[in-house]
């Protein structure tokens, strides 16, 4: 005999799974309409200097004294976790270029990403968020201006801009962090560090967590505005819209990167 209990609770789970399927599927249909509006207002007319300055004052520079410390304290652990790794298995004269390539490759361009994500991916949603639960946005439309060229072009192109040249500052950092770690802590030589570096230093390394920095950008720039535009309910949506734009922003850098280390090493690289 059916049990019809049973059966509802199957058919409610079925009916909540696949609502949570169409709303993430409408979620990415409504992602690519604004990067599509967005593509759309830049060959129309390239973003206001001023506006774009303004963000990258905002998204780049504001972050950099985060990316510092953080920077810091990644060069020191990696220091500190390839010395224990290498306790008894390699030569530490190797520590150094561990550090370098592990850093500028997959250390330095993701941990910038994730700390400028959280500060300026909550910063943007908050601001736009505000203003779409105060009818800003509606009082721009009224005054024939775009909110997207107005208000999202200059600050993704911002986070397009600053993160690779924030990424630079961050892996410099960081390598000197370890280089502070190896030679005080761990007993390697300046000489011995400084030579691994420049003998495994390779530019298309550089290259790679660089290309992979301009992706990262993007996706915060533009989870920010989207999670903004999507604000509703007042204090609390600004609160909720605020905490997806950093979640979202966070997960999405993680899953590109990794297809995009599988893209850039496997594909690009192994062709060399």
């Amino acid at each position: 005999m059916a049990n019809p209990l049973g059966e509802g609770l199957a058919a409610r789970g079925v009916g909540l799974v696949g609502g949570r399927v169409a709303e993430w599927f409408a979620e990415i249909g409504r992602i690519t309409l604004l990067i599509v509006d967005m593509g759309r207002v830049m060959l129309r007319k390239l973003p206001s200097l001023r506006l774009l300055i303004e963000q990258m004052q905002a998204i780049g520079v504001d972050s950099l004294w985060l990316v510092i410390v953080v920077s810091i304290f990644t060069g020191a652990v990696a220091a500190v976790q390839a010395a224990y790794q290498f306790s008894n298995v390699v030569p530490m004269r190797y520590i150094g270029s561990v550090i370098l390539r592990s850093v500028v490759i997959e250390l330095g361009p993701v941990l910038t990403a994730l700390v400028v994500g959280g500060r300026v991916g909550a910063s943007i949603a908050a601001e736009l968020g505000t203003m779409k639960v105060t009818e800003q946005l509606d009082a721009l439309r009224a005054m024939g201006i775009n909110p997207v060229r107005f208000l999202v072009v200059p600050r993704v192109a911002a986070a397009i801009i600053m993160l690779p040249i924030i990424t630079i500052y961050a892996d410099a950092i960081a390598v000197f962090g370890g280089y502070v770690v190896a030679v005080v802590s761990i007993g390697v030589s300046s000489h011995t560090f400084i030579t691994a570096v420049r003998d495994f230093f390779y530019i298309r390394d550089v290259i790679s967590g660089l290309i992979k920095a301009v992706f990262f950008g993007g996706i915060i720039g533009t989870m920010g505005c989207y999670s903004g535009f999507q604000t509703e309910g007042g204090a609390e949506g600004v609160g909720r819209a605020t905490t997806n734009a950093v979640v979202s922003s966070c997960v999405m850098v993680l899953v590109l990167d990794y297809l995009l280390a599988n893209f850039l090493f496997q594909i690009i690289f192994a062709k060399r």
